[in-house]
């Protein structure tokens, strides 16, 4: 059985979502990241897993579902942050972050047979998941973040390592208000979408 991780910020306003800011207040657009942790770790908590575990920039709120172990994140770029996170498994696992509320429990029910490494693509160029069969935290470190081409370097990296890379279906993650929008109509039934609808129903948008 899989390991899932989910890594992630605490969602307090000014911390989080801050490209969602304007046409969003700080405090609106930590609601909505709230909304898509929630879905996130719904999604996972209804996936197959051995263990389930937030990696996490904060303290949990009540926002956090039973069934999940937290660990701190360490300090360094993202890309120690999410070594640090493999390094703390000791089988397969499959990383996401909090940016697609859009993902299933379905998406996260992975097989590594025939596979050493999986890769979820972001639209934006990034990953949104990534899946190691025996985790490595030199796969990750010194991958340049936040980029567009993280994603491309990344899978690059796995290839050149002489894993076998198997593909997870393209996502687009919430970075912006135009993101935010295409996330709750491709997932309407979910809480960022329920919250985003709110949102704008109070401000009149």
């Amino acid at each position: 059985m899989t390991t899932l991780l989910v890594i992630a910020k605490a969602p307090l306003p000014g911390r989080v979502k801050t490209r969602l800011t304007p046409p969003f207040s700080p405090h609106e657009a930590a609601r909505l990241a709230e909304a898509a942790l929630v879905d996130t770790l719904h999604a996972v908590a209804a996936a197959p897993a051995e263990r389930r575990v937030l990696v996490l920039d904060g303290a949990p709120g009540p926002w956090l579902p039973p069934g999940f172990e937290v660990v701190p994140q360490c300090a360094g770029g993202l890309d120690e942050r999410l070594a640090a996170a493999f390094a703390g498994c000791a089988g397969p696992a499959l990383l996401i972050g909090m940016d697609t509320p859009q993902v299933t429990p379905e998406l996260l029910t992975v097989d590594f047979e025939g596979r050493e490494a999986l890769f979820g693509p972001a639209e934006d160029g990034g990953f949104w998941a990534l899946g190691l069969a025996a985790p490595d935290p030199e796969l990750l470190r010194g991958v340049p973040m936040s980029t567009p081409t993280t994603g491309a370097i990344q899978r690059q990296r796995l290839v050149a390592a002489g894993l076998r890379v198997g593909d997870l279906p393209s996502l687009r993650d919430v970075d912006t208000a135009a993101d935010a929008e295409a996330v709750a109509a491709g997932a309407p039934h979910g809480r960022f979408a329920a919250e985003l609808a709110r949102l704008g129903a109070v401000a009149g948008r």
